[in-house]
């Protein structure tokens, strides 16, 4: 199907230009996304981080795992079910988003640059079809 080429041509050379930019300021667009959804300052469990950056769990327990080394995440349990661990981002995690959020929005204005209204409306459009086929 020639439109799932598209799509994946298309995310394939966004998330390149996303990488590089964050490879630059010491992060990974991986390591990005799951600070990201961690900013809200809530605790998040690991099944909860794994669908948000859409990868498997073993995967998001090695990406947590280096983030919690370098000090921008730690892990808690959740006081309300003893059984379960809360992933937060740190001080220093919530700093090294903003960082890298400065160079992916670098990137991004680039990129709308070059792509014109043609990025917006097809992220409209994308979201639009995302729902109708959730």
């Amino acid at each position: 199907m020639e439109t799932a080429r598209l799509l994946t041509l298309a995310e394939r050379q966004f998330t390149q230009r996303i990488s590089t930019a964050l490879t630059s300021v010491g992060g990974t667009v991986d390591q990005w996304r799951v600070l990201g959804l961690l900013a809200d300052g809530q605790g998040h469990p690991m099944t909860q981080v794994a669908e948000h950056v859409i990868l498997a769990a073993p995967t998001v327990t090695k990406i947590v795992d280096k983030l919690v080394s370098q000090g921008l995440v730690y892990r808690r349990v959740d006081d309300a079910d003893r059984r379960r661990v809360l992933i937060y981002a740190s001080a220093r995690g919530k700093a090294a988003l903003r960082r890298w959020e400065t160079a992916v929005e670098g990137e991004r204005a680039r990129l709308e640059q070059e792509a014109g209204e043609d990025l917006a409306q097809l992220a409209e459009v994308l979201t639009r079809i995302v729902a109708r086929l959730s």
